[in-house]
C-alpha cells in the first residue's frame, strides 16, 4: 500500500480521510453480495479536495469510487481504489425555480429530503426508490434509478436537464441540452470536454453502427432500460435522428455509474403534487393470476402498479414494524397488487376501482379488493418498500440474494417471461419471491441460494446466465434500475452483441483514458461470482454465546443485515433507528457498519475468541441500544443484543472497567444508598463531592446526577398496604423495578393510588431487579441469573386475569424481549408464557379503557394540552399509541406526540463523559427543541425515567410519567 502517499493527500484535504482497518471494512460492502477492500475513503468538504483525488488518482495510477448512501445492489461501489463519500457534506439545495420548475442539488441530497423541501411550494421529484428516505440524487442518477410510480415519472434520467462534474483530467464541465448547431460548436471545443463531443458524434454517425444499436439494445417498449450505457438513448436525439429532441449528454451519464465523470451539481425537473391517492390492494390465488389482472389495472392509468408475494407477505409476520402495516391482509394470499391511482377527488378513484374490479371479477382474477386512502396508503408503500430487508430474515445461511432480480421486459411480455423463468428455477430445484414494479415490467425476483457453498456459488453464476439468454429473448434490459455494477456487468456484451460492447469500451476510454472513474464496472467486469461478500466453503467455528439466536447462530444473526441503509435515514424522515448516525453523519455509526464489522471479525479473526478485537469495540461504543433497529430494520437485525454479546465476550478477554461494574450494580448502590439518602444525595449534587464522584465514575460534568428519593417504592407500599382497608375485586402485579424504588418513588406512589382509584388491587410481588443494568452494559451472565429467577419467581403468579405490569418501560420490557432469549431451554416456555402476561402500565389501562373498566367520567374536564415523548424501547417492543390513549382518558385533554427518536440519554449513555456531547447532539435533533417552545401551561409527559432526565438537563423543564397525569386528572371523589 502506497502509504505515504496517503498521509501526504490526507494532509491536503479539508475533508476527512481514512486507510485504517476499521473504516476501509466498513465501505467494503454495499447492499449487494460483493465484498472488496479499498485503498482508503475520503469524505471530501468541497470540489476542491474532489479535484485533488483526482489528480492523486492520475499520478497514482488508482481508481476513485464515488459514493452516496451505498445502498447499491450490484456492487456499483465496491472496489479497492479509493472510495469517496459525498453523503456528508455535499447535501445543499442550491437553487429552486418555482416558474420554470426545476431544482439544483448537490449529490448527496436525500430524495424524500428534497421533496420536503418542494412540498410547500406544491412541488416534488417523481422518481421514488424503495430507499427513498436515505437513496441521495447522486446516487439515483448514478443508477438511474425509477421507483414504484415510473408508470408516470418514469426513471431518473427523464428529469435530469443538467449536470456539473469534474471530468478525468480534474477539469470542470456542464453538460445540458443543446440544438444541432451548439453541439457541433462543442465539437470543436479544445480539451477533454471537445473530445467528448467529437467521439460521440464520430462513433453514432455512423449508419452500421446505429443498425447495430437499434437491433440488439432491448427494445424500445420496456421502459425501465439500463443495458450498458444509454447510446440507444443518445441516438434518438437531433444530430443522429432527425425530429428528435435535443443532444444532452446526461441520457448517457444517467446509469453510468460513476464510471465517466464525478458529478458535484444535479438540475432536476420537478413537477406539481398530485391531489389525490388511492391504493387498490388486490388479492389473488396466484402470481400468475396477479400479473394477467396488473393488465387490466394498467388500461386505467395508474401511477404504481406493485406486487408483493407470499414469501414477503409471510416475512412481514415476523417483523415488529411491518405486522402493524398488514391491516389489509386478509387470509393467505399467493400475492397481492397495489395500484394506485392518483385523480382529483376520492370519487373519481372509487369509480375508477369499481370498473378495475368488475373487469377483474368478470375475468376471473382477484377475489379481494379493498381501496385504501390517505395514512393507510403511507402504511401500505411502507410494508412494500420493505421487501428488500424483510428478504434478509430467513434463518440459516441460504437467502434470497441478488442476482437476476433487476430484469425488465415489455409488460405485455411479463406473465410468459414470469412463466418460463420459474421453468428454468425449477430444473435446479429452486424457488423465487417475485416483488415489485409489475405496472412497469420489471419484477424483481430472487431465487434462494447459499452463497455459502461453492455449488450455491457456481449456481449463483448458472442461473445469471440463463436468465441472461432468456431477457434476451424477449429484448428486455438486464437492468431495469439496479443497475449491471460488478452483478451484470459480465453479460452486457451477451445482450447487446459484440460490437455495441466494444462502442461502450471506446466511450468509457474517451472519456476515462487512465481508467481512473470507478473501473470494472459495466465494461471489463471480472466473472460475476468472484469478490463475494461470502467465500464458498468458508468455515466458522461453532460460537458459544449466552443470549439465544432462534434458528441461527450469532453469526448468523449478523448476517441478516444486506447493507439496505435503512438505518441512513435521517431524523427528518422520523423514526428511531439509528440515532447515533443521525447526529454524527458517519458511517461507522450505522447500524449496518456494527453488524458489518460484527460479521467481518467472526468470519475472518485467527483469534480463538473472535469477539476479541478493539475494531468491533470502537464501532460498538455508539450504539445507544434504543433497540430502534429491532422494529425498524426490516431484516429485523437487533445490534442492541449484538452489542451486549460482544461486550460479554469481548470482557471476557479484557476485563470489566470499573465504570461498567458500577453501572452494572446501580441497584446495590443504590440500595446501600437509601440507607441515608440524604447523605448519599449530598454527595450526587453537592458543589464539591459531585465533581470528585463523577471524575471517579467517569461522568460528564456538565450531567446532573439523579438523586434517592427519601424512601423507597417497597417500603412505603408495605406501609400503605397495613394501612389499607378497603380491598378492591380486581387484582394486579406490579413489578417494582429498581428505578421507580429508588428514584422515581413518587411516581411509584401514585401510579399504585391510581391504580387503587379505579378499582383494583395492586400487589408487589416477591421479585429481584430487572437486570437492565446488567444488559446496557453488556455483562450478560448477571443478567441471565437475574431473568431466571424472576420469571421462576412470577410465572406461577401471573396469568391472563392477574397480569404483571410495569412503570419504566426499558424494564418491564425485559420481560417480553430479552428474557425470552436468555432464559435456559427448560425455562423457555415459562418465559413465553410470562411475557405473553406483561404490559408497561399504559398497555394494562389502555386494555382496560377498551374493555369499558376505565371511563373518562372518572377524570376532570379542565382542558389541557400535552405533549408526548415515547420511550426508544416502548416505541420498538410496544407503541406511544397506548400512553396517547390513557392520557386522552379526561374529555378536555389534547395530546401531541412529539416526532421523535431517541432522547439521546439511553440510561448510562448521556451520563458517560465522552459520550455526553453526542447525548445531545441527539436530544437537540427533535426532542430538546420541541420542548422548549412548548408554553409553561403545556404539561410534558415521557414514560422513560431517562427521558425526563434529558429534558430536565437539556431544556430545563419537568416531565411527568402519564401515570402522574392521569393520577393529577382524577376527579374528587
Amino acid at each position: 500500500m502506497m502509504t505515504t502517499q496517503l498521509a501526504q493527500l490526507s494532509q491536503t484535504l479539508e475533508g476527512e480521510f481514512y486507510n485504517d482497518k476499521t473504516i476501509r471494512t466498513l465501505y467494503a460492502t454495499d447492499a449487494s453480495a460483493y465484498r472488496e477492500m479499498p485503498l482508503a475513503v475520503a469524505i471530501p468538504r468541497s470540489v476542491a479536495d474532489i479535484k485533488k483525488l483526482i489528480a492523486f488518482a492520475n499520478a497514482q495510477k488508482t481508481a476513485l469510487i464515488p459514493r452516496t448512501a451505498g445502498t447499491s445492489l450490484a456492487g456499483q461501489v465496491v472496489g479497492n481504489g479509493i472510495v469517496v463519500d459525498v453523503s456528508k457534506y455535499f447535501t445543499q439545495i442550491l437553487e429552486l425555480n418555482t416558474t420554470e420548475n426545476w431544482v439544483r442539488v448537490q449529490p448527496g441530497v436525500i430524495r424524500d429530503e428534497l421533496n420536503l423541501f418542494l412540498k410547500p411550494h406544491g412541488l416534488f421529484f417523481g422518481p421514488e426508490t424503495s430507499t427513498a428516505n436515505r437513496a441521495m440524487i447522486g446516487g439515483m442518477v448514478g443508477n438511474n434509478s425509477c421507483g414504484s410510480n415510473s408508470v408516470i415519472y418514469r426513471s431518473t434520467r427523464e428529469h435530469l436537464i443538467e449536470i456539473k462534474a469534474l471530468l478525468s483530467d480534474g477539469s470542470e464541465a456542464v453538460f445540458k441540452a443543446m440544438d444541432i448547431e451548439a453541439f457541433h460548436a462543442k465539437c470543436e471545443a479544445p480539451g477533454l470536454e471537445g473530445k467528448l463531443y467529437q467521439s460521440i458524434r464520430s462513433l453514432l454517425s455512423n449508419y452500421d453502427t446505429q443498425e447495430e444499436i437499434r437491433k440488439e439494445f432491448p427494445k424500445k417498449t420496456v421502459e425501465r432500460r439500463n443495458t450498458g450505457y444509454a447510446v440507444d438513448m443518445l441516438l434518438d436525439t437531433a444530430p443522429f435522428t432527425a425530429g428528435e429532441e435535443d443532444f444532452n449528454f446526461c441520457k448517457l451519464i444517467a446509469g453510468s455509474e460513476g464510471t465517466l465523470a464525478f458529478i458535484t451539481e444535479i438540475k432536476l425537473n420537478v413537477v406539481p403534487l398530485p391531489k389525490e391517492a388511492g391504493l387498490l390492494c388486490v388479492h389473488f390465488n396466484t402470481i400468475d393470476e396477479s400479473l394477467r389482472a396488473n393488465l387490466i389495472g394498467l388500461k386505467y392509468g395508474p401511477s404504481a402498479s406493485e406486487l408483493i408475494d407470499h414469501y414477503i407477505l409471510e416475512c412481514t409476520k415476523d417483523n415488529i414494524e411491518q405486522r402493524k402495516n398488514r391491516f389489509f391482509v386478509q387470509g393467505d394470499p399467493g400475492a397481492i397488487l397495489v395500484i394506485e391511482y392518483t385523480r382529483n377527488t376520492r370519487e373519481e378513484i372509487t369509480a375508477i376501482a369499481q370498473e378495475v374490479e368488475a373487469e377483474m371479477r368478470a375475468a376471473g382474477l382477484g377475489y379481494y379488493f379493498p381501496l385504501l386512502y390517505g395514512d393507510d396508503t403511507k402504511k401500505i408503500w411502507t410494508l412494500r418498500k420493505a421487501g428488500l430487508g424483510l428478504l434478509s430474515n430467513l434463518p440459516g445461511n441460504a437467502k434470497a440474494v441478488p442476482v437476476i432480480e433487476d430484469t425488465a421486459v415489455d409488460v405485455n411480455d411479463l406473465p410468459a417471461y414470469i412463466r418460463e423463468f420459474n421453468e428454468i428455477l425449477k430444473k435446479y430445484n429452486l424457488y423465487s419471491v417475485h416483488y415489485a414494479h409489475a405496472g412497469s415490467g420489471e419484477i424483481h425476483l430472487r431465487p434462494i441460494i447459499n452463497l455459502k457453498t461453492k455449488e450455491g456459488n457456481l449456481l449463483f453464476r448458472s442461473i445469471a446466465q440463463e436468465i441472461a439468454t432468456l431477457v434476451k429473448k424477449y429484448k428486455g434490459s438486464l437492468s431495469g434500475e439496479h443497475g449491471d455494477g460488478r452483478l451484470r456487468g459480465e453479460f452486457i456484451r451477451q445482450m447487446i452483441g459484440e460490437k455495441n460492447y466494444q462502442l461502450l469500451k471506446a466511450i468509457k476510454k474517451t472519456w476515462d483514458p487512465h481508467n481512473i472513474f470507478n473501473p470494472n464496472k459495466i465494461v471489463d467486469t471480472p466473472a460475476m461470482n468472484t469478490m463475494l461478500r461470502y467465500e464458498p466453503g468458508q468455515q466458522t467455528p461453532a460460537f458459544k454465546t449466552i443470549f439465544r439466536y432462534p434458528n441461527q447462530d450469532v453469526l448468523q444473526h449478523a448476517e441478516q443485515c444486506n447493507g439496505s441503509g435503512d438505518c441512513r435515514k435521517t431524523h427528518l424522515s422520523g423514526g428511531t433507528m439509528c440515532p447515533s448516525y443521525m447526529a454524527t453523519k458517519n458511517e461507522k455509526d450505522t447500524t449496518r457498519a456494527r453488524a458489518n464489522i460484527l460479521r467481518e471479525f467472526l468470519t475472518h479473526s485467527d483469534k480463538i475468541n473472535r469477539f476479541d478485537h478493539k475494531e468491533i469495540y470502537e464501532v460498538m461504543d455508539l450504539c445507544l441500544s434504543c433497540k430502534g433497529c429491532k422494529s425498524e430494520c426490516p431484516s429485523n437485525v437487533d445490534v442492541a443484543k449484538l452489542k451486549a454479546e460482544f461486550l460479554q465476550q469481548y470482557y471476557d478477554a479484557n476485563g470489566v472497567p470499573l465504570r461498567s461494574r458500577l453501572i452494572a450494580n446501580f441497584t446495590t448502590l443504590s440500595k446501600a444508598g437509601a440507607l441515608l439518602p440524604g447523605l448519599y444525595n449530598g454527595l450526587m449534587t453537592g458543589k464539591l463531592t459531585a465533581g470528585l464522584v463523577k471524575r471517579i465514575a467517569g461522568f460528564a460534568p456538565k450531567r446532573s446526577m439523579p438523586g434517592l428519593y427519601t424512601t423507597t417504592l417497597k417500603k412505603w407500599y408495605n406501609k400503605h398496604r397495613r394501612q389499607q382497608t378497603k380491598h378492591n375485586t380486581k387484582k394486579v402485579y406490579l413489578f417494582c423495578d429498581e428505578f421507580t424504588n429508588y428514584n422515581d418513588t413518587e411516581i411509584g406512589i401514585k401510579a399504585i393510588l391510581l391504580l387503587e382509584r379505579l378499582g383494583y388491587e395492586v400487589i408487589i410481588p416477591e421479585h429481584t431487579e430487572s437486570g437492565r443494568s446488567w444488559l446496557s452494559k453488556g455483562l450478560l451472565r448477571r443478567a441471565k441469573a437475574i431473568a431466571e429467577k424472576n420469571i421462576r419467581l412470577l410465572s406461577p403468579l401471573i396469568n391472563e386475569q392477574t397480569p404483571l405490569i410495569g412503570i419504566e418501560p426499558s424494564a418491564i420490557l425485559t420481560f417480553r424481549d430479552e428474557y425470552i432469549d436468555l432464559a435456559d431451554d427448560a425455562l423457555l416456555d415459562e418465559a413465553k408464557r410470562l411475557s405473553a402476561n406483561v404490559f408497561t402500565i399504559e398497555e394494562f389501562l389502555s386494555r382496560e379503557t377498551d374493555a369499558g373498566n376505565i371511563t373518562a367520567e372518572l377524570f376532570t374536564k379542565e382542558q389541557r394540552k400535552i405533549v408526548l415523548h415515547g420511550h426508544c424501547q416502548q416505541k420498538a417492543l410496544s407503541s406511544v399509541t397506548p400512553s396517547v390513549k390513557i392520557l386522552s382518558l379526561p374529555q378536555n385533554y389534547a395530546v401531541q406526540t412529539i416526532p421523535s427518536g431517541c432522547c439521546g440519554m439511553a440510561g448510562s449513555f448521556g451520563y458517560e463523559k465522552e459520550h455526553y456531547n453526542l447525548s445531545m447532539q441527539i436530544g437537540e435533533l427533535v426532542l430538546l427543541p420541541a420542548v422548549r417552545k412548548q408554553g409553561e401551561d403545556v404539561i410534558i409527559a415521557a414514560p422513560g425515567t431517562s427521558c425526563r432526565h434529558q429534558i430536565k438537563d437539556g431544556a430545563s423543564k419537568k416531565a411527568l410519567h402519564p401515570v402522574e397525569i392521569l393520577y393529577d386528572a382524577l376527579s374528587e371523589v
